[in-house]
């Protein structure tokens, strides 16, 4: 069994919920204040999770779901109306884009959103301090993480990073 109380683990679940509680909270901040935090937290982020190994999951159950669509549309709403036309972004890494000539858009609110999803998820699991499930809920959250949820932050942070250092980032007023 993985240690889920070592520093690295320990770390992860540190900035997993501090992205969480941004995310959460995302209708408090200004639009610059809120990018600039998300740039600080993103790159975190993806450090801590490629950092770690997945464990081998220990029960036969897939730990339990705790975010509702409620909550995820809520963060998504949240983000999509702070960053307002600056949501959407080209995407380059999609599937589709093999075979299209035209654009795909995407949307750094979904991104975030879905990244919620995940981290609340194992977060919530991980509150309820029993090792077995706090192992498995790491395990799915870093196969995850390597599935679709990593590819989704270096997306929005490179949405974000654009943003943040376009020509008129300073003169936005909230």
């Amino acid at each position: 069994m993985n240690d889920v109380y070592s520093k690295s683990v320990i770390e992860y679940v540190t900035v997993a919920a501090e992205t969480c509680l941004l995310l959460e909270h995302a209708n408090e901040c200004t639009r610059n204040d809120f990018v600039v935090r998300l740039l600080n937290l993103l790159p975190l982020l993806y450090g801590k999770a490629v950092a770690l190994n997945v464990p081998e999951m220990l029960l036969d159950d897939a730990p339990e779901r705790f975010v509702t669509e409620e909550d995820y549309q809520y963060v998504r709403g949240n983000v999509e109306a702070l960053l307002g036309n600056d949501n959407v972004y080209l995407e380059v890494f999609h599937e589709q884009m093999k075979y299209s000539d035209t654009p795909i858009a995407a949307f750094i609110s979904e991104d975030l959103a879905d990244i919620y999803q995940e981290l609340k998820d194992f977060a919530a699991s991980y509150r309820l301090g029993m090792e077995e499930i706090m192992n498995d809920a790491l395990a799915v959250s870093l196969e995850a993480f390597a599935e679709h949820w990593g590819q989704k932050l270096l997306n929005a942070l490179r949405a974000l990073h654009a943003l943040r250092y376009s020509e008129d980032f300073e003169s936005y007023e909230d």
